[in-house]
């Protein structure tokens, strides 16, 4: 398997599916000739032309209209949302018609649409495009929405998003895009939606995370090794619909949990995933289950941005906490 970095397994996904089926279409803002601001979609338009991989105005509204037009004439668009941040934009076509578009139809149309956008923190970019905003998504009944945290995950989750009948919101965080690589299967794969993965077996607390805090988890799960802690940690990788059933498994081993997001503590889905194991799993608990999160602000300019960020010592610090309740 080649060694990839994540930025290379989401490109190698696209052009799998590009050429699998023509009438995958992937467009946005310098998406064609640019690559894309992150160079994610660097090659695609030489190797399949403007007709198939092209550039839009700025404009998400019309991105987003543009992505609902084509879905409904049988093609299964790949937009590309710059930053997440810009979601705003974007909102009606996700939430008010490609959600819907299955339900008011009565299944006689879907949205196999998949809005690719990249989010997350710790790379100093300017305001509003770091924020963490999949909980806005997760909130609205008909879209999945999916993070990976490593280059195979994105690939397989990437290209099982694009052959989905129904909307899938795709986030890849910035931080994750260059900084590691990791074996990815040159031929084409993919990964179950709304599966959690266990990245790290643990007996003792039970860590739940995505994005780039799957990192923090288990840079937190070395650290606690040393004090005999064995931490168990979860992706999501999912984040809606959630895989239930690997979260309360895991609960019912290790009987603590900590939930871990970069989002504001308002924000995210960590307030969810708590509440579903209190509802399901709370007779298996032996402490609260806490969770780490970012503070309730706006995302910080970037000169705080590593204060205001959640890292692997906060992690740890919650852990402790629940050890020792």
């Amino acid at each position: 398997m080649a060694q990839m970095t994540m930025i290379q397994a989401i490109t190698d996904a696209m052009r799998t599916e590009l050429k699998n089926d023509e009438n995958v279409l992937v467009f946005g803002e310098d998406v064609g000739q640019n690559g894309g601001v992150f160079r994610a979609t660097e090659g695609l338009q030489d190797e399949f032309g403007e007709d198939r991989v092209f550039d839009t105005p700025l404009a998400e509204s019309a991105i987003g209209g543009l992505s609902i037009g084509l879905a409904l004439q049988g093609f299964r668009p790949v937009p590309e949302i710059q930053f997440f941040g810009f979601l705003y934009e974007v909102m009606d076509s996700i939430s008010g018609q490609m959600a819907r578009m299955r339900y008011r139809t009565g299944g006689t149309h879907t949205s196999p649409i998949t809005v690719r956008s990249p989010f997350g923190g710790g790379v100093q970019t300017p305001e509003l495009h770091a924020d963490s905003l999949e909980g806005l998504i997760a909130q609205q009944p008909g879209i999945k929405v999916v993070i990976p945290s490593t280059p195979y995950d994105a690939k397989g989750l990437l290209i099982a998003s694009i052959r989905d009948n129904d909307p899938v919101v795709f986030l890849e965080h910035m931080k994750l895009y260059r900084s590691f690589r990791g074996e990815v299967p040159a031929e084409s794969y993919t990964i179950e939606l709304g599966k959690a993965d266990v990245k790290r077996e643990g007996k003792d607390v039970t860590l739940i995370a995505y994005g780039a805090m799957v990192h923090a988890c288990l840079k937190a799960a070395e650290e606690l090794e040393k004090q005999n802690i064995e931490a168990e940690v979860i992706d999501l990788r999912t984040v809606w619909p959630l895989d239930i059933e690997t979260i309360i498994k895991s609960v019912e081993k290790t009987n603590r949990v900590v939930v871990v997001q970069e989002a504001q503590r308002q924000a995210g889905i960590a307030s969810t995933v708590v509440a579903e194991i209190q509802e399901r799993a709370i007779l298996h608990l032996e402490a609260p289950v806490l969770r780490v999160a970012a503070p309730d602000t706006v995302y910080s300019f970037a000169a705080a941005e590593e204060v205001w960020l959640p890292n692997h010592k906060d992690i740890i610090e919650k852990v402790e906490k629940v050890i020792n309740f």
